[in-house]
């Protein structure tokens, strides 16, 4: 029996320029048409793995990991300054899906810097704020706001430990007036106390006690006063 071959049909030839043209493994610089350039590496025309990214219209730039065509791992995104036209890092660290996530430390332009835990990026997690006052709050973070347990330090070296809520003092806390020699341990609602108890804590080596120590209070169970005051705020919250 006879054997008929068929010719194979010819490859369109736009099948070859085509697979030349998709971006796979290291490449040089590759241009957008709005002027944006990045140099690195791709998998499947994404930029994938180690790479350079410059934004032509802001200058900024970010060095680092990407992954399927997003910043995806560790890496630094960088800002031009108006005036000297110096790099000045903006962020360094975690990245995922585009935003900031995980460990990172972020450098504001008016000089404040947090160094913490990031999520979809916003500050969420425990982190560290440097503000431009000389304050300094390190504690739990929730949408980019001190929220949870948490340590402010003001620039006098007084202090507040305990609890916040939304950005503000907020629950059980207590405020050490290191200035006077004073402390006062009580319940915070919305940064104000709402009741307490205020004890001279080393008065004597306070830079600027007040005139008088304070008397011996002389309620017959403080305690059990406070002890309700807690009472109707945790109810409060329910």
């Amino acid at each position: 029996m006879p054997i008929v071959k068929y010719p194979r049909a010819a490859e369109p030839l736009w099948h070859e320029w085509d697979r030349k043209a998709q971006k796979y493994g290291l490449r040089h610089t590759v241009y957008g048409i709005n002027g944006d350039q990045y140099t690195g590496e791709w998998l499947d025309n994404l930029k994938h793995g180690k790479g350079t990214q410059l934004w032509k219209h802001s200058g900024a730039i970010y060095n680092g990991d990407w992954k399927c065509g997003k910043r995806d791992g560790y890496g630094s995104y960088s800002t031009p300054d108006p005036m000297t036209k110096e790099y000045q890092k903006v962020y360094a660290g975690w990245w995922r899906k585009d935003k900031r996530c995980g460990y990172g430390t972020m450098f504001y332009a008016s000089g404040e810097r947090y160094e913490g835990e990031w999520s979809s990026g916003l500050r969420s997690g425990w982190g560290r704020m440097c503000y431009r006052d000389g304050s300094i709050y390190e504690g739990q973070w929730v949408a980019d706001r001190p929220d949870g347990q948490g340590v402010l330090c003001l620039p006098n070296n007084n202090r507040y430990e305990g609890g916040w809520k939304d950005g503000k003092k907020h629950g059980p806390g207590r405020f050490f007036y290191l200035d006077k020699g004073q402390l006062l341990e009580g319940i915070w609602v919305t940064d104000v106390p709402k009741c307490g108890i205020v004890i001279d804590l080393s008065r004597d080596e306070a830079p600027a006690p007040t005139r008088y120590p304070i008397p011996k209070i002389e309620l017959a169970d403080p305690d059990g006063v406070l002890a309700e005051a807690q009472a109707m705020f945790d109810d409060s919250q329910n």
